[in-house]
């Protein structure tokens, strides 16, 4: 294996990376540093998240700067204002020991006239996000005609958030004469159009497999009753005590909601997701890096940039629609040359995303056992003990109060203190499963007995259930977390909830037979990301609803205006006028004229007799 020396790394970025903790170059530094120090050098690089992109690229971007110059002359586009904020500090690491250099992080969500103010004092490498310097170009503050070096980070991600114009644009903006890095997860259809379009002959670098997850992750997973999911997480973030994890949802209501659940539990967790301010964000995964938060739970977005080496479990408490993302997710772990394990809490009907998931990374998942409350209790109990006895004693600070605390333990027996040492460091596991519930572990069998049982009458043990329509479906992304989080939030009480039959434009929910009414009064009528959701029995059949419409539409008729008639006699009375032009019409018409065996008289006289007399 090559050194940073014999790849052509200046000095100044050798020390800077070396007290960084950099020793021996990672794969796909070896493969795009000596290249793009070069001109005219395209790449495509496959790699993962993890693999050391950053300095791949930051390295010789930051080597080719002419400090004397003020201009632009390095572009880096990245999807999302953390991973400009991560590669922007990160290239700052590098030239630390750069004299004169000076790089700009322009995003969405923050102040544009500060960014502006800072671009017109000069960046030799701006780090963007697309939307946002396609604004700071019209306006004529980024001038990127110096630009002789481009980077697309995580390309596939900003073409999948509907970047592909705003690429376009950019890419039309800068010089031909550059080179052009294009760093991808996966190469899709998009990816190959925009290499056609704007790479002239470049070198594809692969790093790993196409689609494969970190190498040294384990892929486990759960499968337990929708309604079962949250004491899942519960049970396996208590059997890993030491654990540092992301938890990632679908939703950003989701996200909130079961980052609020931890915390009421007493857990170290925040949220992180896109309705937060870009101050809260911040905070958040400041905190998550300096590890005083312990748990992190994301959406898929929120969390892109977001580098931490020590991370220990990726937790998907929902399995993406994308296996891209579960890419994206499961390389967050494992990172650096150690261990990392991705956990997924499914329910039956999820399996065929887990064998999907597996033929496309290439790598075997494993059905997991969920920990019994003994286990957890043993782990948390050997995690306390092994605190008590690797703590760090500073004898200088405590030996002053060392003779108050002998005397007053005196009368307490040792075996007697480590229980109460233990109790208090212990107490709330013991407490929470002493009384847990019984947490039912999904299976292919109760899936079955589950469809049989929906076919032989909605029959389960503890009663009959009643099948509920909902006017959303997959399009508008109710999924069964939405179902029961607008159940719960509307119906007051517990609610028993069944089978969940999710279509494109409409949901199907069983619940509890005494609870079906009440669930359609307090549902039907609420609002779902602005559509009004209609909530009515299944069992009634449509017929049955147009007659409803039609009898009062039939009474609406019926009913008279005032000052007028019914409306039904005022629609049937046929006005004077348009009995005479009957009249015409019939004496016009010849086999009216043959079937009579006359000639109209259209005299005065004539007329007058045919007249319609009033009434």
């Amino acid at each position: 294996m090559k050194t940073f020396k014999e790849l052509g790394v200046c000095d100044a970025i050798r020390r800077a990376i070396e007290e960084m903790g950099f020793v021996q170059p990672m794969p796909v530094q070896e493969e795009v540093i000596p290249y793009l120090l070069g001109t005219m050098n395209d790449v495509i690089a496959l790699a993962q998240t993890g693999t050391g992109k950053t300095a791949a690229f930051g390295i010789p971007l930051l080597q080719n700067i002419d400090t004397l110059r003020h201009d632009t002359q390095a572009l880096v586009l990245a999807p999302t204002r953390e991973l400009c904020l991560q590669i922007a500090d990160d290239m700052r690491d590098f030239a630390r020991y750069i004299d004169g250099i000076h790089i700009e992080a322009v995003y969405g969500g923050a102040s544009i006239e500060q960014q502006i103010r800072a671009l017109r004092k000069g960046a030799q490498i701006i780090v963007a996000t697309p939307g946002r310097l396609i604004d700071l170009m019209k306006r004529g503050v980024a001038q990127l005609d110096a630009v002789s070096n481009v980077v697309l980070d995580e390309a596939d991600e900003m073409l999948n958030m509907g970047f592909s114009e705003s690429i376009d644009a950019i890419l039309e903006g800068v010089p031909a004469e550059r080179n052009t890095l294009l760093f991808s997860a996966t190469m899709s259809r998009e990816i190959e159009r925009i290499a056609r379009g704007y790479l002239h002959d470049p070198k594809e670098i692969v790093v790993g497999s196409r689609n494969e997850g970190a190498e040294h992750v384990n892929h486990i997973y759960y499968v337990v009753n929708a309604k079962d999911k949250y004491l899942a997480l519960k049970r396996l973030v208590d059997f890993y005590p030491r654990i540092f994890a992301i938890i990632f949802c679908r939703t950003k209501i989701e996200t909130q909601e079961v980052a609020d659940k931890l915390i009421r539990d007493g857990y170290n967790a925040e949220s992180l997701h896109g309705d937060l301010s870009q101050q809260q964000r911040d905070l958040t995964m400041q905190k998550f890096r300096q590890h005083t938060v312990q748990l992190l739970v994301a959406t898929d977005v929120a969390a892109r940039g977001l580098d931490v080496d020590d991370l220990t479990h990726v937790i998907n408490y929902g399995l993406p629609d994308d296996i891209e993302n579960y890419t994206h997710r499961s390389g967050r772990t494992g990172r650096a040359g150690k261990k990392g394990t991705s956990l997924s809490i499914i329910h039956t009907r999820e399996r065929h995303k887990i064998r999907n998931i597996e033929r496309e990374i290439g790598k075997q998942f494993e059905q997991g056992v969920m920990p019994s409350p003994e286990e957890i209790c043993k782990k948390q109990l050997y995690r306390v003990m092994d605190q008590i006895v690797k703590a760090d004693v500073d004898e200088e600070q405590i030996a002053p109060f060392m003779a108050d605390i002998n005397r007053y333990f005196e009368y307490i027996d040792k075996e007697d203190l480590i229980k109460k040492i233990v109790s208090l460091e212990f107490g709330r596991f013991l407490a929470y499963y002493a009384d847990a519930p019984e947490l039912t572990v999904a299976t292919e069998k109760s899936h079955e007995e589950g469809k049989a049982r929906r076919k032989g009458g909605n029959r389960t043990a503890d009663g009959k259930f009643r099948k509920v329509t909902f006017n959303l479906g997959k399009r508008d992304g109710f999924y069964p977390a939405e179902v029961m989080q607008i159940i719960n939030k509307n119906v007051k009480g517990h609610v028993q909830i069944g089978h969940i039959d999710l279509l494109a434009t409409t949901a199907h929910v069983e619940v509890a037979e005494e609870d079906a009414q009440r669930v359609v009064k307090y549902v039907n009528g609420q609002r779902y990301n602005g559509r009004e959701i209609t909530c009515r029995m299944a069992d009634e059949r449509p017929w049955q609803q147009r007659a409803d419409r039609k009898q009062r539409a039939t009474r609406q008729e019926s009913a008279p205006k005032s000052g007028g008639k019914p409306r039904n006699e005022r629609h049937t009375a046929k006005p004077e006028r348009q009995h005479r032009r009957e009249e015409w019409q019939q004496m016009l018409n010849p086999k009216s004229m043959k079937l009579k065996g006359e000639v109209p008289d259209f005299s005065e006289e004539g007329w007058a007799r045919r007249r319609p007399k009033k009434k």
